[in-house]
């Protein structure tokens, strides 16, 4: 059914979303499940939630990936890896993205407009559920946008290519909606967001930590305001979130040291709905279990000690000689020559569907936002406003709680430490590497080597640690228009030679539109020939 509509949704408008479009569209509309009382609004909303990820696809397109001489690999990680149009589908695969974000928003808009037809958000629990959807339908496009568009930043975002805001359940054949641009696309999803958060509560929640709870809503208020270059709103929604003491909010890093260190222990205990830390958790099929830890699946293109002891975990950096307080990452030896470091965070589940034949789904539950990362949200946004000794406060806050030191950061000793530091490839090969890279961003900041340069270089790589293996570090490349170079890794563990590059600007940091999608008249997005 290409041409029946962009979205191709296989919808069904209760709490699933499983049978295909024609069984949904030439059902008989009396037939349907009816959303007619406010129990089954809150119901339906938890299909308002995305059941792929896009850590693999995010992670493998990053500069936190080296190519390794081995087989280890398949046709989809190739294309990620190279920045290829993809030709695979699979579960972490671009058009999963593209039809479980859209899936997505149609439950989200079910339920809105279920709860008009009840009257609106005239109790409490219609109003929380109101609240909720708009949350789930601005994510779910906000996520679309920074997968499959340039980046926010204008004045480029005025007329890039944005994604379809779609308001209801787009069940109409042969329509071909207008993308419209980036900008559009986030003045609408700022419009829900707004309008969404005041309504946001945990009252009709039975698992809060799948849900947009009201401090997962002030965190993603704070991602969101700092793509969108508003710092002031960062900082705003990052204060509601994280409070008067955000230290007692961070993950528990210091409760590693009293574990036995093996996978399964630290990977459940990472993704542990009860860690304050963890504020909105996904449930999703995918590979990313498999990928990131210690198996050889994947391992042709992976985080290993070259780039761990020069740009990420194990890189000389400001707190000095101190450890982290999880041992930081496993090193994984695959033969006599590969070893890859591995952070133990994404865990490897299976759902059997055929327990006798061994048959099932690969999955995993991982976090989608966390106060860590708020936190240095907030730092960043502190950095746009030059409020420089309290982006070093919260710098020296997460610092402290993932390392074993005592070292109080200021912007005299963030200067100092990252002033003198090689920007990453300035050797003429352009192979060798450090914890800073140039940084283009749209929005304007001070020359190289100022202070707030030197800031930004600082919770960059926070953020990057923090983050490892979760994919979150190709947003921040996209944002920041930082320049990627592909390298093959010798025996000995380091740089080869340089086999590709990702430019500034280069259009593939919008991925390409699932084939259908383009198949069905929707403009795909532009290639340098």
């Amino acid at each position: 059914m290409k041409k029946q509509h962009i979205i191709c949704l296989a919808l069904a408008t209760g709490t699933i979303l499983l049978g295909s479009c024609n069984d949904f569209l030439n059902e008989n509309p009396d037939n349907r499940t009816q959303i007619d009382t406010p129990e089954k609004v809150r119901q339906v909303l938890v299909s308002a939630y995305p059941e792929n990820s896009y850590f693999v696809m995010a992670e493998y397109m990053s500069d936190n990936v080296d190519e390794y001489q081995n087989p280890r690999t398949d046709v989809s990680l190739d294309e990620y890896y190279r920045w290829k149009d993809a030709t695979q589908t699979n579960n972490d695969s671009p058009d999963r993205l593209w039809r479980t974000y859209y899936a997505s928003i149609a439950n989200a808009n079910e339920a809105l407009k279920a709860i008009d037809k009840l009257g609106g958000p005239k109790t409490e629990l219609l109003a929380l559920c109101r609240g909720e959807a708009l949350l789930c339908r601005a994510y779910a496009h906000f996520m679309l946008a920074n997968i499959f568009c340039m980046n926010y930043g204008m004045p480029n975002s005025n007329t890039d290519m944005g994604i379809y805001y779609m308001y209801d359940t787009d069940t109409r054949i042969g329509q071909v909606n207008p993308r419209g641009t980036v900008a559009e696309v986030y003045q609408k999803i700022a419009k829900d967001l707004e309008e969404g958060l005041p309504l946001v509560g945990d009252a009709h929640l039975k698992v809060p930590k799948f849900h947009f709870n009201k401090k997962a809503a002030y965190a993603f208020a704070t991602r969101f305001y700092l793509f969108h270059e508003e710092w002031e709103k960062a900082v705003k929604y990052a204060n509601e979130c994280l409070g008067s003491s955000p230290q007692t909010l961070l993950r528990d890093w210091r409760s590693y040291q009293s574990m036995t260190r093996n996978i399964e222990a630290y990977t459940l205990k990472y993704v542990n709905t009860e860690n304050k830390c963890n504020l909105l958790m996904q449930k999703a099929y995918t590979e990313a279990g498999l990928l990131f830890n210690n198996y050889s699946r994947g391992k042709k293109y992976a985080h290993g000690p070259y780039l761990d002891n020069n740009e990420t975990m194990l890189a000389k950096n400001i707190w000095g000689e101190a450890n982290y307080w999880d041992n930081g990452p496993f090193f994984y030896r695959v033969g006599a020559t590969e070893t890859y470091d591995i952070t133990w965070r994404i865990p490897y589940l299976f759902q059997y569907t055929d327990p006798v034949a061994g048959t099932g789904y690969q999955s995993s539950i991982m976090p989608i936002l966390t106060t860590d990362e708020t936190l240095l949200n907030r730092a960043e946004a502190y950095i746009m406003l030059k409020k420089y000794d309290l982006a070093a406060a919260d710098l020296t806050t997460w610092m402290q709680n993932i390392v074993n030191t005592n070292v109080v950061l200021t912007p005299t000793s963030i200067e100092a430490f990252y002033k003198p530091i090689d920007y990453s490839y300035s050797d003429d090969k352009k192979l060798q590497s450090t914890i800073k890279k140039h940084l283009h961003p749209k929005f304007a900041i001070d020359t190289e080597g100022s202070l707030q340069e030197c800031m930004l270089q600082c919770v960059l790589g926070f953020k990057r640690i923090e983050q490892l293996q979760t994919g979150a570090r190709w947003f921040d490349i996209k944002r920041y228009n930082i320049t990627v170079m592909r390298r093959l890794i010798n025996e000995n563990g380091t740089p080869q030679e340089l086999t590709d590059s990702l430019a500034p600007d280069d259009p593939r940091r919008a991925i390409q539109l699932p084939q259908d999608v383009r198949d069905a008249g929707v403009p795909m997005n532009p290639r340098n020939k």
